[in-house]
């Protein structure tokens, strides 16, 4: 099988580690790729906006599988193009990857679904985002307010905030710029999440994972696109998955199906584990990150034949998926100023060890491998138990070398230290 995938992100060079390791794989490529995918895989410059550029990239390149990678080519349509050019893609339409790129659709699927979710309220000028504040104070008898982006804003367009004044800014400001804004109640306690493969129809659940929105330790700073993440998680109630199937996973399918819409590729469940029960926090249309990076290294079924099977329909048939015992864990390290405004171009060391994964890299011309993003590297390690995976990837972010790098202490040490209460 020829793969192409899609994307340059530190998701990408954990899915090209995990196609490069089966060996149904024999070419792979990735476009456009960062410093760490060019040692898999090959590289081709690509502008992934463009759903005719990728479809046209994988036609001439003879690719059997298309997996995208990013949110922003499904939303324009890139598995629509592939698909029109007679390859199969892991990835939903662009109608059916407004599950992330519209929180007020998913709203209206999960309503038609009864998946349990938030109560929300859409907002389209200044005026209903007063109104819709003052109604979630009344609800839930004060703060914090949830004021989200209703269109894709990388991870980074929730604000969570106690202060009132706080959330008619970060809402207006996103009116003003011509876009929708979502207020929604405050969902309580862990959260989690959670990736199903899937074809339109069936839809096999992966195993548990936690990211960590925040900054800093601790929680504290603004939101992210994930500092890090660990999986399994051994605090889950027992029967989690199965509840989330039942409940969440299988009617939101369901329910796409129902519309005309399938959606086939991966449904990512982001959770809240409440004092009330599971509530849907949102849906992403592909495979999260950093979560990715922890998921796929605890895979020990074949990735590329999974994935081939959920593009062509026949997940059914596919056997049951088998896991490697252990836990993994993975640190993000970020560049200067992330997120606001992150420096680039400074020389990255140590970005050749094992378990990093590269993010935001790009080899210069003089062949040094420098920063090109916010989220840099993701350094990830496996090990027999959430603390021996933790303590060895902390152990391989002290080998590198980045000026200016933040990254945070805090990666799972609330789950090893048996301080995650439901």
């Amino acid at each position: 099988m020829r793969v192409l995938v899609i994307g340059s992100g530190a998701r990408e060079h954990a899915l090209c580690v995990a196609l490069t390791s089966d060996p149904a794989v024999e070419a792979l490529a990735c476009a456009p790729g960062n410093a760490g995918t060019g040692a898999l895989a090959e590289a081709f410059a690509l502008d992934v906006r463009d759903p005719d550029a990728i479809a046209g990239l994988a036609r001439t390149w003879g690719a059997d599988l298309v997996v995208v990678g990013p949110e922003v080519p499904l939303v324009a349509g890139a598995a629509d193009a592939i698909r029109d050019a007679g390859i199969a893609c892991f990835g939903p339409s662009a109608q059916a990857a407004q599950l992330e790129g519209s929180k007020s659709f998913a709203k209206h699927v999960m309503t038609a679904a009864g998946v349990p979710t938030a109560r929300a309220w859409p907002v389209g000028g200044p005026a209903e985002l007063e109104t819709a504040l003052d109604e979630v104070a009344a609800l839930t008898g004060g703060a914090p307010y949830v004021v989200k982006d209703d269109g894709l804003a990388a991870g980074k367009g929730v604000l969570v905030t106690p202060d009132r004044d706080a959330a008619l800014a970060h809402g207006r400001g996103v009116l003003d710029a011509g876009g929708a804004v979502l207020v929604e109640e405050y969902l309580d306690g862990p959260e989690v999440s959670l990736f199903a493969v899937t074809d339109g129809t069936t839809v096999l659940p992966l195993v548990p994972a936690q990211d960590f929105k925040r900054r800093d330790d601790g929680d504290g700073g603004p939101n992210t696109g994930g500092m890090g993440a660990y999986a399994p998680l051994p605090w889950a109630p027992a029967g989690l998955v199965d509840e989330v199937m039942a409940t969440v996973l299988q009617p939101t399918v369901d329910e796409m199906a129902r519309r005309g819409e399938p959606f086939g590729g991966l449904l990512y469940a982001g959770l809240a584990l409440t004092s009330r029960g599971v509530r849907v926090v949102e849906f992403n249309a592909r495979f999260g990150d950093p979560e990715t990076q922890v998921v796929l290294p605890l895979l020990q079924t074949p990735l590329a034949g999974l994935l081939h099977a959920a593009a062509t329909g026949t997940l059914a048939a596919h056997p049951p998926l088998e896991w490697r015992p252990g836990s993994a864990v993975t640190v993000v390290v970020a560049a200067s100023g992330y997120p606001e405004a992150p420096r680039t171009g400074d020389p990255v060391t140590g970005a050749d060890g094992d378990g990093v994964l590269h993010a935001g890299t790009a080899v210069a011309d003089d062949g040094t491998v420098r920063s090109a993003g916010g989220r840099v590297l993701s350094v990830t390690a496996v090990g027999e138990d959430l603390a021996a995976a933790r303590q060895t990837a902390y152990e391989r972010v002290a080998a590198v070398r980045l000026a200016g790098a933040h990254w945070r202490t805090d990666i799972a040490l609330a789950a090893v230290e048996g301080r995650i209460v439901l």
